[in-house]
């Protein structure tokens, strides 16, 4: 098909060509020539030659020889084109040479191998067509193939590098999206990962206040009716804390709901210190509290209770025996102090960054799993309050502070009202 279409362009511009070439040539007939400015036989004057034939006619004769100029040759006009002879088709052109008309024609035929030409030509264009298609298959073909091997690594778990953004622009959209994919899929990954090992993290708090008053009650530690207390008060914190869960699996979403209430910072000192009174007589640790005055606070009594177990467990973990864990109360303050080892100042800005302190000290100290201080943050800021570290060797003091409210505004007004005011 392109061999054709070329052949027909090459034919038309060889005959366009050639007339032009005709025209140019009788341009040197003229009155002073002597060939055209002799009287002319009534037959005409003809030279033929091996490339074309000269003629020399009267305006009447040319006119009988081509007839459908004969309008233009009796007015003296200069025409170009094609005339059939007999069988032969010829180009020519003629022009008024005096009294006369000069005529020169060649056959209309092209003397040029031009279908070996153009197959050659037709060859070496498919060969360069398919060099360049090979090499532009390969340059989109490559990076597809390595978004494709890319993909198979990141279906298998692992995380593949990052692609490289280059070729044409539809390429580097392509590896430019998948980079972003692979990015955000390894950050819900470990979203999820710390998420899983935080619900674990507070699973475990509760679990052993019911195990370690199981087991005291199972030896005759304590009395049946405050084990049974204990128990059924963890129980009851379990039992929200599976529901968040389910909360949370049903809205896809990876937190906790928070309510805003008036707590009694003296009965969370008090819960705290009874929940891990157990634990600091393995550890060796006097575990101390105190709450003069009933103090208090605008708190989720639940999630507060979380904050300082935490704070307490890793206190209580961290300071060798004979040592000692405070835990005190004011009016929107909680503060737990311990006579451990101590926080560096770069350890004191980290602390609260997830799995930092377990990075840094979990082959020299019984840290827990490296969240603990990570949820306190979290759970501290969402009930409107702020967590402070202080540290020296020997000394270490974490102090939660919260919203306090104004309850000389209304002392009629119920804890969830006096919320909604301050909100």
């Amino acid at each position: 098909m392109v061999l054709t279409i070329a052949t027909v362009l090459v034919r038309h511009s060889v005959r366009r060509e050639a007339i032009r070439a005709l025209g140019e040539q009788v341009q040197f007939f003229s009155p002073e020539t002597g060939l055209a400015g002799k009287p002319v036989a009534p037959t005409g004057q003809f030279l033929i030659g091996k490339g074309g034939n000269v003629a020399v006619l009267t305006k009447t004769q040319a006119a009988f020889l081509i007839p459908q100029y004969a309008d233009d040759i009796q007015r003296g006009r200069e025409i170009r084109g094609t005339i059939r002879v007999g069988d032969e088709e010829k180009w020519f052109a003629a022009r008024p040479s005096g009294s006369n008309t000069v005529i020169l024609s060649r056959p209309a035929r092209i003397d040029l191998p031009v279908w070996p030409i153009l197959a050659v030509a037709g060859g070496v264009g498919a060969l360069l067509a398919g060099l360049v298609a090979l090499a532009i298959s390969r340059a989109v073909a490559r990076p597809v193939k390595r978004v494709s091997e890319a993909s198979l690594v990141l279906a298998s778990g692992q995380n593949p590098e990052p692609l490289s953004e280059r070729g044409p622009a539809e390429v580097r959209t392509l590896a430019s999206a998948f980079n972003h994919m692979s990015s955000e899929l390894d950050r819900a990954r470990q979203a999820e990962r710390a998420f899983l090992l935080s619900v674990s993290h507070e699973l475990k708090t509760p679990l052993t206040a019911i195990q370690g008053n199981a087991e005291a009650l199972a030896d005759g530690v304590v009395s049946p009716e405050r084990a049974a207390n204990v128990i059924g008060r963890e129980s009851r914190r379990l039992q929200r804390l599976v529901q968040d869960l389910l909360d949370l699996a049903r809205l896809n979403v990876r937190s906790f709901s928070v309510q805003r209430d008036l707590v009694d910072l003296g009965a969370i000192v008090e819960d705290v210190v009874e929940r891990h009174r157990g634990a600091a007589e393995r550890f060796g640790v006097t575990l101390v509290g105190s709450a003069p005055a009933d103090p208090i606070a605008t708190a989720d009594h639940d999630r507060l209770l979380q904050v300082v177990s935490n704070l307490v467990e890793n206190a209580l973990r961290c300071t060798p025996a004979p040592g000692t864990v405070t835990v005190e109360a004011r009016n929107g303050w909680i503060a737990i102090n311990d006579t451990g080892p101590g926080l560096t100042s770069d350890d004191i800005q980290k602390a609260f960054d997830r799995f930092y302190l377990y990075d840094k000290y979990g082959r020299d100290r019984p840290v827990g799993t490296g969240l603990g201080l990570a949820v306190v943050r979290e759970l501290t800021g969402a009930m409107g309050g702020e967590i402070s570290i202080t540290s020296k060797p020997g000394d270490t003091r974490f102090e939660v502070r919260l919203p306090v409210p104004d309850l000389s505004r209304n002392d009629e007004q119920s804890p969830v009202e006096e919320e909604d005011a301050l909100t």
